[in-house]
């Protein structure tokens, strides 16, 4: 009997043990922080308490991490004392009569499966144990990462925030700026104080001359904790919009957490900002530092700006002027009126850093597209993809839907799962966006039904025709769908792709 028990014991590990890695995944997606993830577990409970989580769909799979293995051997300790304790309970009773035996071991099932069921919210103590440990051990790659850039006199930093467009900006400012010199751009989405750490500590070199960091934040003070990291002399700021509302609350405080960046500049330090936008140009108003002011507007008042633009299916052509009257004709693959906007940032630090508008010229002509930020895949079917899929925003929406509506040819299909992250403005958004959807689409796929409600009311206020939405539950649902209805010069447009963490 008791090595029955023993077997019983190691069997739920290794279950618990497969189970606890889905949860690991989502507290990794929620950026290990405990509140995010105790809400998640607050929204998912069907998936906290499901016999099995199905992995098949992640499309971001979990990263084991040195500190994901911390917290996944934590997580494991804390099982196997428990399964041990249970285990040891019940061997006391394996001498007694057959019936309390049995009865014991039947307790000891039941136990387990408790535990089982457990492991997101033992993942979530799990976590909050190691805080003091993972707050030092981040500290030391924190200060090594400042001190390396503090050891750089010669170093120029660029700081790029924005509630939308830093990514891409970013990439656009560095492949300019490669023109004249070598310059460091952190990859991807890295605008965490670990993202930029790490970055700085491996891949920062004393070849580098330009150090181009995008600084992400979900609350206030996040932009001042990276701030002080880089330590920018250029700071930039794209847009200010309302995303992350969950998180901030409001736009005052989206305001505060951008302008951030402008208070941590050294007094010698240059602000840009994207002066159309309403609410930075209030925070440039009230800024006494350096500045450079761009925008398609009100060029009255602006540094820099542009002129003439023709945007079609293929890109954009423009012409950049400054104050002073000088101006050059530019032609990019980019996509979208916006990214005239993401391009204007890059010309700004450009200039600013003694570029010509030769080397801007030839920085702006060889930009390719951003994955998953409209950008063109061409199948080989004669279908048109626009990949839109990176985190949609009311302003980003919009941006893809007028491109989609510049190509002449072929029926226009969206493929969306809505927008996230918008608090309380969330429903209102998406009606919005399914209202600005039936002016342009032919055929819209949305996916997830209670998620994409507001888009199909949005949808039905400007009388769509219902038989030419299909509602699905997953995206090889909606690639099935399209399979059968596009043909060639059709054009697929997907915006957003919600993350793992999401669902309905």
């Amino acid at each position: 009997m008791l090595i029955i028990v023993i077997i019983i014991g190691i069997m739920a590990l290794v279950f618990i043990a497969n189970r606890s890695k889905y949860f690991l995944h989502m507290l990794q997606l929620e950026g290990y922080n405990s509140e995010q993830f105790q809400k998640w577990i607050n929204s998912n409970k069907k998936k906290v308490f499901s016999l099995k989580n199905d992995n098949n769909e992640i499309k971001k799979p979990l990263v084991f991490t040195n500190r994901a293995k911390r917290l996944y051997l934590t997580n494991m300790i804390f099982n196997i004392i428990l399964v041990a304790l249970f285990v040891l309970k019940t061997r006391n009773f394996l001498e007694a009569p057959p019936a309390y035996a049995f009865f014991a071991l039947v307790i000891l099932i039941v136990l387990l499966g408790i535990l089982y069921y457990l492991q997101a919210f033992l993942m979530l103590i799990s976590n909050n144990s190691l805080k003091p440990i993972e707050k030092r051990i981040n500290m030391g790659f924190y200060e090594q990462a400042q001190e390396k850039i503090k050891s750089r006199a010669d170093l120029i930093v660029v700081g790029i925030t924005g509630s939308f467009g830093k990514t891409s900006t970013k990439f656009i400012v560095g492949n300019i700026l490669e023109e004249k010199f070598k310059v460091l751009n952190t990859p991807e989405s890295y605008n965490t104080p670990m993202g930029l750490s790490k970055v700085i500590n491996n891949d920062l070199t004393h070849e580098h001359n330009v150090f181009i960091a995008e600084l992400g934040a979900r609350n206030i003070g996040d932009i001042k904790e990276v701030a002080e990291l880089v330590q920018p002399k250029i700071g930039v700021i794209t847009s200010i919009g309302p995303t992350h509302i969950e998180t901030f609350k409001n736009i005052d405080n989206i305001m505060k957490t951008k302008y951030e960046l402008i208070e941590e500049l050294p007094t010698d330090g240059v602000a840009i900002f994207n002066y159309d936008n309403e609410y930075i140009k209030k925070l440039a108003d009230k800024t006494f530092k350096e500045k450079i002011l761009y925008g398609l507007e009100d060029i009255e008042n602006l540094d820099l700006y542009a002129e003439d633009i023709e945007v079609s299916e293929f890109g954009s052509t423009f012409t950049i002027k400054d104050k002073d009257g000088n101006s050059i004709r530019c032609t990019t693959k980019l996509l979208g009126k916006h990214n005239v906007y993401n391009i204007l940032a890059g010309v700004a630090v450009a200039r600013l850093l003694d570029l010509s508008f030769d080397e801007i010229k030839n920085g702006i002509e060889s930009l390719e597209p951003i994955p998953h930020r409209l950008n063109i895949i061409n199948p080989g079917t004669g279908v048109i993809i626009i990949d839109d899929a990176f985190n949609s925003n009311p302003i980003g929406s919009k941006a893809a839907l007028e491109v989609l509506s510049q190509f002449k040819e072929g029926r226009k299909i969206i493929v969306t799962p809505g927008m996230v992250e918008l608090g309380a403005m969330e429903i209102e958004a998406n009606k919005e966006f399914g209202t600005n959807i039936g002016k342009v689409c032919d055929y819209v796929i949305l996916i997830g039904e209670k998620r994409t409600k507001p888009i199909y009311d949005g949808l039905m206020e400007v009388n769509y025709n219902k038989d030419n939405i299909f509602i699905v539950n997953t995206l090889d649902e909606a690639t099935s769908h399209i399979q059968k209805l596009a043909r060639p010069k059709d054009i697929v447009l997907f915006e957003n792709d919600l993350p793992d963490n999401y669902s309905e």
